[in-house]
C-alpha cells in the first residue's frame, strides 16, 4: 500500500500588494525587491477574512479534485503560524465550514510546517488509523507583518494550499522523508509577544512586538545550507539521482535561496525548480502547496513523476519529503 496524493487545491486571496504599492508604504523601490527576493507582488486578505476561510477555499478544491466529498475525509491537519485565534485549532473551524466533524489540530512549524503535517498524514496513513486526511498550508501573514520594517514587509503574502493524502495501492508514495530543526536559533526569525512568555500588553503594541522579526543574513546561510542538506538526505535515503527528480518544489522564500540550492546541487533551477514566489511573495507554510497545486495544474508534474519537496522556517524548523507523485 502506497501514500497518494489523491487531489490538491489552492486559493489566495484577490487582493494584489505590488512592489510599486510598497513604495507608497515604506522606503524601497520595485528594483531593490526584485533584485534582492525575486518578488513583484504578494496577496493580501481583506479585514474580515480569516486563515480559516483561506484554508476552507483551498480545502474544498483539494477534495473535489480528489473526487471525494468531505464526508469521506477522515482528519484534518492545518499548518499555521496565523490561526484564527489561539483556540480552537482552526483545523476544527475548516472542518465546521466543510460541514463535517473530525478529528484534527494545527500544527506550527512556520515555514516547514506543511512538510511536518504531511509526515505526521503519512504516519497515521500507515498505522490504519485513517484513510483520507486532509493536510492544509494556510496563513495570514499580512496580520503578523510590520508594515513599517522596510527589510521584512516586502516579504511576506496570504494564502492557502490542501492536499488530500490517501493510502491505497497505486504506485504512488512517499519515498523518504527527512526533517530537523534547532531551537538555539529561535531568535533570528521569530515574533516575540503574544505568547504566554510576553503576553500582549500596552508596552508590547507600542514597541510593536507582536510582528514577525528577523535576521536576514543568518536566517540566509542556514535556509540555504539545511534546505541543501535535506534534498541530498532524501535523495541519498530513497536511492535517487537528480536525473531521477522530475522537479524540485521548494518553500518560495527568496529566489536567490532557491539558487543557491541549484547550483550547490548542480542542476538547472530553471528546469528542475518550481518557482511562484513572484506572484505571491513568502506565504510560509502555505508557500509549497500552493506550488504544488500550481505545478500539477500547468502540466509540471504528471502521475508517475518523482518530485522533492523542501523547506525551511523559523525555528529553525527544515525538512524534505521524496514521492512519487
Amino acid at each position: 500500500m502506497g501514500i497518494k496524493i489523491a487531489g490538491v487545491g489552492m486559493y489566495v486571496p484577490p487582493r494584489v500588494l505590488t512592489n510599486h504599492d510598497l513604495e507608497k508604504i515604506v522606503e524601497t523601490n520595485d528594483e531593490w525587491i526584485r533584485t534582492r527576493t525575486g518578488i513583484v507582488e504578494r496577496r493580501i486578505a481583506d479585514p474580515e477574512v480569516a486563515t480559516s476561510d483561506l484554508a476552507y477555499e483551498a480545502a474544498k478544491i483539494a477534495i473535489e479534485r480528489a473526487n471525494l466529498k468531505p464526508e469521506d475525509i477522515d482528519a484534518i491537519i492545518c499548518a499555521t503560524i496565523t490561526p484564527d485565534m489561539v483556540f480552537p485549532a482552526t483545523a476544527y473551524l475548516v472542518a465546521e465550514k466543510l460541514g463535517i466533524k473530525r478529528p484534527g489540530f494545527d500544527l506550527e512549524a512556520a515555514c516547514s510546517g506543511f512538510l511536518y503535517s504531511s509526515t505526521v498524514a503519512t504516519a497515521y496513513l500507515r498505522s490504519g488509523i485513517f484513510k483520507n486526511i486532509l493536510v492544509i498550508g494556510a496563513e495570514t501573514l499580512s496580520r503578523i507583518t510590520d508594515w513599517q520594517d522596510r527589510s521584512t514587509c516586502v516579504l511576506f503574502g496570504d494564502g492557502a494550499g490542501a492536499v488530500v493524502y490517501t493510502i491505497d495501492d497505486s504506485p504512488s508514495d512517499i519515498l523518504a522523508m527527512e526533517l530537523g530543526g534547532d531551537g538555539g536559533c529561535g531568535d533570528l526569525l521569530y515574533m516575540p509577544a503574544g505568547g504566554s512568555k510576553m503576553p500582549a500588553s500596552e508596552e508590547t503594541v507600542k514597541n510593536r512586538l507582536h510582528f514577525i522579526k528577523m535576521n536576514g543574513r543568518e536566517t540566509f546561510k542556514m535556509a540555504v545550507r539545511m534546505m541543501t542538506e535535506s534534498v541530498e538526505k532524501v535523495m541519498k535515503k530513497a536511492n535517487l539521482t537528480k536525473d531521477d527528480i522530475k522537479l524540485v518544489i521548494p518553500h518560495q522564500a527568496n529566489i536567490r535561496i532557491i539558487d543557491a540550492i541549484a547550483e550547490y546541487l548542480g542542476v538547472s533551477r530553471e528546469e528542475k525548480f518550481f518557482v511562484n514566489l513572484d506572484k505571491y511573495g513568502n506565504t510560509s507554510a502555505a508557500s509549497i502547496p500552493i506550488a504544488l497545486a500550481e505545478a500539477v495544474e500547468s502540466g509540471r508534474i504528471s502521475r508517475g513523476d518523482i518530485i522533492i519537496l523542501v523547506a525551511f522556517g523559523g525555528g529553525f524548523s527544515w525538512g524534505a519529503i521524496a514521492l512519487r507523485y
